[in-house]
């Protein structure tokens, strides 16, 4: 397998999921919120908006409200780890702007073939003409939208809106063609606002979206958008603050972020940092006009009369972290056994043990006394240097933010920041899975995989694949088997390892921490990438194959199972011609 091929896959992160629905999402009905639908839980309330109807909830879901949670989506039978809980399409997407060149605006794809350009916009793409006429009804209005402010944009940086707005101006639109009164307006007039508990910062962005929309849609003040059935400034902020706080990331099939979406079923599952199922966009169909479906995944078995919870939030972030970003946008603190669950070491705060026992201690915080000791869990010992853990964690999170934000823009400078970081991390004893080393790990894998090319050094490619199975060792002990976030990342280590390598070692290794070579190395990537597919098995739907990513990896592991042969066979008909040499 050549690395070009590697490259080629990971470059079609430009994809987006649909797939043939599992028997829990095949049946689909639409549910409306009576005056009262209560949980088995016994303190349950009345929902603010009895009425709504939500389209498309599968037979053997029902929305009920409790006054814990509010509003959420509940089990009615026993659902299998891997099964789709719900698929469809979502009510509004936007592509972000990077990746408009890139992806179909119609179904999200990505074409080797290349993509037709609107001849009148020149901003958005589609595979072919069905694509383009199927996308039509929206944008002709959004065509015009986009012309009028690339003409008046200060420089060519700013020529296109961003995602949100994008998003935003047809969510608009759509609604003025169903009707106000419409079940489609309904559904997005219902989702949850947070404007009057909002923190200023998060206010301070949302006047700045508002003000963007404005001038997207060609209007000359908030008061001109009467026509969208906005009367009210109250109506506008209300519209803002649902969107920021009910958007999804719209993701490639290897969860590479690639734009925005809005729905409003899949915005009724209620959070926990240590979530049942997951959403996700497999790219499964065969017909690209379901594109991009939406699709919720049980992670586990999930008991009948069982709320249904997904993550809101990135799960390998330590408890103060996500307390913080669970704050912020959507106004709540978790309540989830995760987060309240003091009597166990979370990997996500975890140092090594400092007398090497093999256990973990709690890692030092700021917001501990200044008395306070840190043990191991295992053998007692006790962590003698904890301000030193302290000030390694400051460096690694200011080093995070850093290279994060001049990614982009400084590969080489992140590159070198990140080199240099998660040495120092490592030598105060944070775990793989300690944040911020995690993170740090996973973006140092990232740059040295947009360092590989067709000549690259044997020593560089081995560097990613060691990078690679820290990152995933790192996942594994934060996340359950299947999901798919450590999923792909288990694809990705099993993908370098079947590169085909520059130089390959003939002789054994020397020492344990070097990697197999050869044909060695050969079947570690064998092994990696089956065990890679039985996670992409239940994170992206089995029903689903997988899902893009699934199949991709089915087909290496059968590539990869006839080259194994052929060099068994070739051993075996050398054996064989020595054997007959000596008789001779």
């Amino acid at each position: 397998m050549s690395f070009a091929s590697l490259k080629s896959q990971r470059q079609s992160k430009a994809s987006r999921s649909y797939v043939t629905s599992t028997d829990n999402s095949k049946e689909s009905h639409s549910t409306t919120i009576p005056k009262a639908i209560h949980s088995n839980d016994p303190t349950t309330s009345t929902p603010s908006n009895g009425g709504t109807v939500y389209h498309g909830i599968p037979e053997n879901v029902e929305v009920r409200v409790s006054e814990i949670s509010g509003r959420g989506l509940w089990a009615r039978n026993l659902i299998k780890a891997g099964s789709i809980i719900i698929s469809l399409r979502p009510y509004s997407f936007a592509l972000a702007s990077r990746y408009l060149d890139s992806h179909c605006s119609s179904c999200t794809a990505t074409s080797n073939s290349g993509l037709l350009r609107c001849t009148r916009c020149r901003t958005v793409r589609y595979c072919n003409t069905t694509c383009q006429t199927n996308d039509w009804s929206l944008h002709r209005l959004e065509c015009s939208a986009l012309t009028k402010w690339a003409k008046s944009a200060p420089s060519k940086n700013l020529s296109v809106p961003s995602d949100a707005v994008r998003c935003l101006g047809r969510i608009l639109w759509q609604k003025k063609k169903e009707g106000f009164d419409s079940s489609w307006s309904k559904e997005i007039d219902a989702l949850q606002s947070h404007r009057h508990s909002l923190e200023p910062r998060v206010v301070e962005n949302n006047t700045h979206l508002a003000h963007s929309l404005v001038r997207y849609l060609g209007l000359s003040s908030p008061g001109d958008l009467s026509e969208f059935g906005i009367l009210s400034a109250g109506d506008f902020a209300d519209l803002i603050s649902r969107f920021v706080t009910n958007t999804f990331a719209l993701t490639s099939p290897s969860l590479t972020p690639v734009g925005v979406s809005v729905s409003p079923l899949v915005a009724l599952f209620n959070h926990s940092c240590d979530p049942g199922a997951v959403i996700v966009f497999p790219r499964s169909s065969r017909n690209p006009v379901e594109e991009p479906q939406m699709q919720v995944i049980a992670l586990r078995d999930i008991s009948p009369n069982e709320e249904i919870l997904t993550s809101y939030i990135d799960t390998t972030l330590p408890r103060s972290l996500r307390q913080a970003a669970l704050k912020e946008t959507y106004d709540f603190t978790c309540q989830c056994e995760l987060c309240h669950d003091d009597n166990i070491i979370d990997p996500r705060e975890s140092i090594w043990c400092p007398k090497s026992c093999g256990g973990m201690c709690p890692a030092p915080s700021d917001g501990e006394n200044e008395s306070e000791t840190y043990q191991c869990v295992k053998c007692r010992a006790v962590v003698a240097t904890p301000t030193f853990i302290m000030d390694a964690l400051h460096i690694g999170q200011e080093a995070l933010a850093k290279a994060t934000s001049i990614q982009d823009t400084d590969h080489d400078k992140a590159l070198q920041l990140t080199t240099n970081i998660i040495p120092r991390l490592v030598s105060a004893g944070l775990t793989p899975s300690c944040h911020p080393l995690l993170p740090l790990i996973g973006l140092h894998k990232s740059l040295l995989l947009s360092s590989l090319s067709a000549d690259m050094a044997q020593e560089l490619l081995d560097e990613t694949i060691r990078i690679a199975a820290k990152h995933y060792m790192g996942l594994s002990a934060i996340l359950r088997d299947g999901h798919p976030v450590r999923a792909v990342a288990l694809a990705e280590l099993g993908k370098l390892l079947a590169v085909d390598e520059p130089c390959p070692v003939t002789s054994p290794p020397t020492n344990i921490a070097s990697l197999p070579s050869g044909p060695a190395r050969l079947k570690a990537a064998y092994e990696t990438l089956v065990r890679a597919r039985h996670e992409l098995m239940i994170g992206f739907g089995r029903n689903n194959d997988g899902g893009e990513l699934g199949r991709n990896i089915r087909e290496t592991v059968v590539s990869l199972e006839k080259e194994l042969g052929v060099w068994t066979q070739g051993i075996h008909n050398t054996l064989q011609d020595l054997l007959n040499s000596s008789r001779k």
